[in-house]
């Protein structure tokens, strides 16, 4: 007699727990209400080797830290930025050794090391700083009108995290020896005021994602001006906070002057009628933790609308269907977030190593339906250069072998409004060239040879 087959996943209750902190021989001291503090978790972030090495000391050995060091000066398009409440997510569960530590999933694309890197295609060709075209859109200095009725508003250029994925790159955070990074010119009062000056001179404009950077790092007066004049502008009425802080750093919006002041801007949005929200960006369910779950819990209850979460799809991260399901089982059950999307990881330097292929992300949307609430089920999204976020099953031509999907387009940027084809052409997007059959990568590499 056989037994029986059972499904190809199995859920189980994952109540949410914050890890021991004090298992990292530089936090042995550190007591419950510093670990609380915001201000305590800002002062103490990991920002270079030395720092790191303090924390961990002799838990590691020292090629690891070799290996980050590599990284840091030859290949990071992004510097280190580490606060403790996320790398106390790294090995959660017990006191880690170096191959623990080099396998943890948060690990792999918070604090990349060199020999996380693709060494025969560590970029694509088609691999550029700003991919997705963002400052070519830029409208006003920082604001960027990609689709019809919606616009990024670039508020600052720093996070309290920096994410080793990040598809700002050629903006975001330090410059690195990989990456002399853009800067923002304007004074941010200066900025805020064209940013509104323009969607008072265009009232198509309905929704607006505002970001950075990350919102958690603008000073919070600020912020609660900028989000004021979004809201006596009458056309807007969709406002939606970009935040990764939310799990890197929940004490920062669990201070009480944030909590009164994202109070006093939900009863204005709900009094004229504004969906606002926050979005997220968590990529596995390690990082949930019971503070975590505190800080969306407390945005719920002070009035904001919905929090949702804005996954990334990372090799070594969270590419498998356990993976994601968990990931969205804790986030919907335990955290009061929903789970959103999932983009496939965008064409930035030095990121194939994290990159899937659009067969795989249709697989991966493929086996998790049904296991979720359908309002909790994620969608899988490609963000294709000059077209935007299309759901992986809406491909229009896909030639496996050499790795390039065509994508078609319904709207015109704001860089097409006299192009009168952009709605009648093909545009492509390219998978990771070492998933690809021998045929396909050696007419890549016969593509290189001959530019």
């Amino acid at each position: 007699m056989t037994a029986p087959a059972g499904q190809p996943y199995d859920y189980r209750r994952r109540p949410l727990a914050e890890p021991d902190w004090t298992r990292f021989p530089g936090w042995g001291d550190v007591t419950a209400a510093q670990w609380e503090s915001a201000q305590w978790q800002r002062v103490n972030c990991v920002k270079n080797v030395k720092q790191l090495r303090a924390v961990l000391g002799d838990l590691l050995d020292e090629r690891f830290y070799t290996d980050l060091e590599t990284d840091q000066q030859r290949l990071a398009t992004m510097s280190m930025l580490l606060p403790p409440q996320m790398l106390n997510t790294m090995v959660p569960d017990r006191v880690p050794d170096t191959d623990a530590f080099y396998a943890d999933p948060i690990r792999r694309y918070m604090l990349p090391v060199a020999t996380d890197r693709h060494l025969d295609w560590p970029s694509h060709p088609h691999a550029t700083r700003d991919s997705l075209h963002e400052h070519d859109m830029w409208v006003a200095e920082g604001l960027t009108h990609r689709y019809p009725t919606k616009v990024l508003a670039e508020l600052l250029a720093t996070c309290p995290q920096y994410c080793g994925h990040c598809t700002r790159m050629d903006l975001v955070g330090n410059s690195t020896p990989a990456v002399d990074k853009l800067r923002l010119s304007l004074k941010p009062v200066d900025r805020y005021d064209a940013h509104l000056s323009y969607l008072k001179a265009h009232p198509g404009v309905r929704d607006v994602v505002v970001s950075g950077g990350d919102v958690a790092n603008v000073p919070w007066r600020q912020l609660e001006a900028y989000l004021m004049g979004l809201l006596s502008v009458p056309t807007v009425r969709d406002i939606r906070l970009a935040t990764k802080a939310l799990a890197g750093l929940p004490q920062h919006w669990l201070q009480d002057d944030v909590v009164e002041g994202l109070h006093r801007v939900a009863i204005t949005a709900s009094r004229r009628g504004v969906n606002l929200a926050v979005h997220t960006h968590v990529n596995h369910v390690n990082s949930l933790t019971p503070l975590v779950a505190k800080a969306a819990q407390t945005l719920l209850d002070v009035g904001v609308r919905d929090v949702r979460n804005q996954g990334v799809l990372m090799r070594g991260v969270n590419a498998t269907t356990a993976d994601l399901l968990d990931l969205c089982f804790a986030l919907q059950g335990e955290a009061g977030i929903l789970p959103y999307y999932f983009y496939m990881c965008d064409m930035i330097p030095n990121a194939e190593h994290w990159r899937v292929p659009v067969w795989y992300a249709q697989q991966l949307q493929h086996d998790m339906m049904g296991y979720l609430p359908g309002y909790a089920t994620p969608r899988i999204v490609c963000d294709v250069p000059f077209v935007g976020k299309r759901w992986v099953h809406m491909v229009s031509e896909y030639d496996r072998e050499h790795g390039i999907s065509y994508w078609t387009k319904n709207y015109r940027t704001s860089i097409e409004q006299d192009d009168d084809e952009a709605l009648n052409k093909l545009f492509a997007y390219y998978d990771p060239i070492d998933t690809l059959p021998q045929s396909g990568q050696d007419w890549w590499q016969k593509q290189i040879a001959s530019d």
